[in-house]
């Protein structure tokens, strides 16, 4: 499988894997992704080079993103002085579940920020849903704090303030990663 930039083609697919995502959590009982997610923000996370493609031969078996932006209200101002990459909306098509590669993804997203100078990949899940939690806690993360107040990305009252954090770090992942190198960090040296 290779990871390859998102290209703006690439939008109808993407929010095609956020529906399915969403059907899917509704059938566990969670309202994760209930809301729709507008077109343009994620067309702008595209032309920003952010979000990633996993794919296996002709078909898109996951998407992350990945960013140095953190999102506005989540990170003290002491944390966002330490360099750090921002795990978002990891999708893995139905499909290929059971595979774990979403933890590879971690792994990826893990090795590229520390490629970068991150010391942290940090992120923020939905703060309802446990085994999601459970997930990221199983894939090395640590939780930090769970952030309640402000206004999510799509509108509404902040619903994804789970955040956790573990340290950037050179990973096999076992992609074939055909991205740019990832640009350094400014706070990294």
């Amino acid at each position: 499988m290779i990871i390859t930039l998102a290209e703006p083609h690439d939008v109808a697919k993407l929010l095609a894997f956020r529906e399915e995502a969403a059907a899917w959590l509704r059938g566990l009982g969670s309202d994760q992704w209930s809301r729709p997610y507008p077109a343009t923000k994620l067309l702008a996370t595209i032309e920003a080079n952010t979000v990633f493609m996993l794919r296996d031969g002709h078909t898109t078996a996951g998407t992350i993103t990945l960013t140095p932006d953190a999102e506005e209200g989540l990170w003290t101002d002491g944390e966002l002085t330490e360099p750090s990459m921002f795990v978002n909306k990891l999708t893995i098509a139905r499909e290929y579940s059971g595979q774990d590669l979403g933890g590879r993804l971690l792994d990826w997203a893990g090795d590229r920020a520390e490629r970068a100078g991150a010391r942290w990949l940090r992120l923020d899940a939905w703060t309802t849903n446990e085994g999601l939690q459970q997930y990221y806690l199983a894939h090395g993360f640590t939780y930090v704090r769970t952030a309640r107040e402000g206004t999510a990305v799509n509108g509404g009252p902040r619903v994804s303030g789970w955040l956790a954090q573990r340290a950037a770090r050179s990973a096999d992942h076992g992609f074939t990663d055909r991205t740019p190198a990832p640009e350094r960090l400014r706070f990294a040296a």
